[in-house]
């Protein structure tokens, strides 16, 4: 099985602070130790950017110390298969998200960034399954997971 994480799944693993972050970052860790058996963990650029320019964010505006969260990052690609953007991936997601418009469908604001047709688009080309926590709004495009029905030892 092929698995593509969402940003709030990387977030969580970055930055475990909340109960339910710490949960969510041993679930991973639990299905890192899983990996290369029957399962594969995709981490796509789009997700990375996502994090990255939040943790950044929050540095420049606040002063906060993001240093940790963002070598976790790193180091979260460098442990599984980084998915780079591509330019027949970007012309798909902007199908998927102009579809979902005229659907009336939209996961974004027509003049905000809008990640989830992109992240769907990098998980079409794969064959993978994006596991997060908001299934409702990726479900339309692609095969989607919610992270906890997820055995992490046995996906």
């Amino acid at each position: 099985m092929l698995l593509v994480l969402d940003s709030m799944i990387v977030s969580a693993v970055c930055t475990p602070k909340t109960p339910d972050h710490k949960r969510i970052a041993q679930w991973f860790r639990d299905l890192l130790s899983q990996s290369g058996s029957s399962v594969a963990i995709v981490l796509p650029e789009v997700v990375d950017y996502e994090v990255r320019r939040g943790l950044l964010f929050v540095a420049k505006r606040s002063g906060v110390v993001t240093t940790k969260a963002l070598s976790k990052l790193d180091a979260l690609g460098a442990s599984c298969k980084y998915l780079p953007l591509s330019s027949p991936t970007m012309k798909r997601a902007a199908d998927l998200w102009a579809d979902a418009q005229v659907r009336g469908r939209p996961t974004g604001g027509p003049d905000t960034f809008d990640g989830d047709p992109i992240l769907a688009a990098q998980a079409l080309e794969v064959g993978g399954t994006v596991v997060t926590e908001n299934v409702r709004h990726l479900a339309q495009f692609v095969a989607v997971r919610q992270w906890s029905a997820i055995d992490p030892k046995a996906p």
